[in-house]
C-alpha cells in the first residue's frame, strides 16, 4: 500500500523541467529521489513494496518532495508505521471536547471520556452510579490510578488482576503515541513506584488494542454485566469514549 501511494503521488507531480520524451506521467523515480535527497534504488524499493526500514526523517523529506497535503502526509506516515517528526502534539483541552461530551451525555447507560493520559474528562450519571466513590468529589480522576491504586476497584471488578494487566497493555498502545507527553510519563513513573503489579506488568512490555467485550462488576446492586464499546472522535482521535451497554 505504501508503494502504491508513493507511486500515485509521484506520477501526479509536474516535472520542473518537462522537456524531452517521457514514458510515464509526473516525476521519474530518479527525479523524486533527487528532490527528497534519498537514493533512487531506495525509492524504487519502496514502490515495489519491499521491506524498507525508512527513518522518519527520510519519510519527511519524501513527503516534502511529493508535495503532500497534511492529511496525505499523515497517511504516508501511517502506512509506513512511523511517527511524523513534524506532527504537532495534540494539546489537552480544559474540558472534554464537544464531540466527546455530546456522546457521553446522549446515552442513558454508563459512559465516560478519556484523554490521552487516560484522565477522565467527562462522565454521565449512570457511570457515577456504577463506579461509586471514584467519580465523586474533587481532583483528577485517572483510570489507571483507579484500577491499580484504589481498593474500591479491586472489590468492584471480580477478575481484578487480569483486567488490570490487560488494561495496562491497552494503555501502552496509546503510550507509544504519547510517551513524549510529560504528564503521561509522570503518570507511568508514579504508578511504577507505587504499585508492584503495575511495575511488573509494565516491564512485560505487553501491548494490545483497546478491546471491548463483556465486563462484569460486583456492585452493591448485585452482579452487573455490560458489553463495553470504545470510540475515538474524528476531530480528537487522542480522546476516547467508553460505553457500557447492559446485558439483559
Amino acid at each position: 500500500m505504501l508503494g502504491a501511494f508513493v507511486r500515485a503521488h509521484r506520477e501526479r507531480i509536474t516535472p520542473d523541467n518537462p522537456g524531452g520524451r517521457r514514458r510515464t506521467p509526473g516525476l521519474r523515480r530518479e527525479e523524486l529521489a533527487a528532490r527528497a535527497g534519498i537514493g533512487a534504488t531506495w525509492c524504487a524499493w519502496i514502490e515495489q513494496g519491499r521491506n524498507v526500514n525508512a527513518s522518519p526523517e527520510a519519510l519527511s523529506r519524501l513527503a516534502d518532495a511529493l508535495d503532500l497535503t497534511a492529511p496525505e502526509r499523515a497517511y504516508l506516515f501511517e502506512l509506513a508505521g512511523r511517527r511524523d517528526p513534524r506532527a504537532p502534539a495534540s494539546e489537552p483541552v480544559p474540558d472534554a471536547p464537544a464531540s466527546v461530551r455530546a456522546l457521553v451525555d446522549a446515552v442513558p447507560h454508563p459512559a465516560y471520556g478519556l484523554d490521552r493520559s487516560w484522565d477522565l474528562c467527562c462522565w454521565n450519571a449512570a457511570a457515577a452510579r456504577l463506579f461509586g466513590g471514584w467519580l465523586h468529589g474533587e481532583g483528577r480522576k485517572n483510570l489507571l490510578r483507579y484500577m491499580f491504586l484504589d481498593h474500591e476497584a479491586r472489590a468492584l471488578v471480580p477478575d481484578w488482576e487480569d483486567r488490570a494487566t490487560r488494561l495496562l497493555a491497552e494503555f501502552r498502545a496509546d503510550y507509544g503515541r504519547t510517551f513524549d507527553d510529560p504528564r503521561t510519563r509522570a503518570l507511568v513513573e508514579q504508578l511504577r513506584r507505587d504499585d508492584a503489579l503495575f511495575a511488573r506488568a509494565w516491564e512485560s512490555q505487553a501491548v494490545i488494542d483497546r478491546q471491548g467485550g463483556r465486563r462484569i462488576f460486583n456492585h452493591a446492586d448485585g452482579l452487573l454485566t455490560f458489553d463495553q464499546h470504545t470510540f475515538s472522535p474524528a476531530d480528537r482521535p487522542d480522546y476516547k469514549v467508553v460505553l457500557l451497554i447492559p446485558v439483559v
